[in-house]
């Protein structure tokens, strides 16, 4: 049996090879904006020094060794309304839809990683005062138990709209967060 080629199959055949090289940059792009889902590492930072925080808020409140002595801390955070150990990193980020921030708390103190709309106090009113954040988040006044971030313990939130989100601290409410999600 012989074979026959057609003259549209020798025409046909370049046409498709064309139409596929040209669709493929497109089909890279839907591929890569849509790309995979990634989780966020935030850490979660604190510096107490176990003797002085246990002894002036309790036993318990701080589990790591060394660091900033309580009255050090309440005179730097009177003077500046924050203190620098205690924060998320990163403080700005950028992120997508359907990403999940994982909050690490890798300090020795207990925290929240919360979204609030707005950014606000939390729910120790002397570090609200002393923060100049006098009005509680309302967020922050809602809390349930699971959303407290213990030393070592991880909290995952999933980012499911575009916007700006802020994240807070309703402990020490100057650890702040605000990603710019798209």
């Amino acid at each position: 049996m012989r074979s026959i080629k057609s003259p549209l199959r020798i025409i046909w055949c370049p046409i498709l090879l064309l139409i596929g090289l040209l669709a493929a940059p497109v089909f890279e792009r839907a591929v890569v904006a849509a790309g995979p889902q990634l989780e966020r590492v935030v850490t979660i930072h604190d510096a107490c020094d176990p003797v002085s925080f246990n002894a002036a808020v309790g036993p318990g409140t701080c589990t790591r060794n060394g660091g900033v002595l309580f009255g050090d801390f309440i005179a730097f955070l009177t003077a500046h309304q924050s203190i620098g150990g205690w924060h998320f990193g990163p403080s700005q980020t950028a992120a997508k839809v359907g990403d999940t921030f994982v909050a690490v708390n890798q300090g020795g103190e207990t925290h929240t990683f919360t979204e609030v709309d707005d950014f606000g106090g939390g729910i120790v009113p002397p570090l609200n005062v002393l923060s100049g954040n006098p009005v509680p988040a309302p967020e922050c006044l809602a809390l349930e138990d699971d959303d407290f971030v213990a030393p070592g313990q991880k909290y995952r939130e999933t980012l499911d709209e575009a916007g700006t989100k802020k994240f807070q601290c309703c402990i020490h409410p100057w650890m702040r967060l605000e990603a710019s999600v798209r």
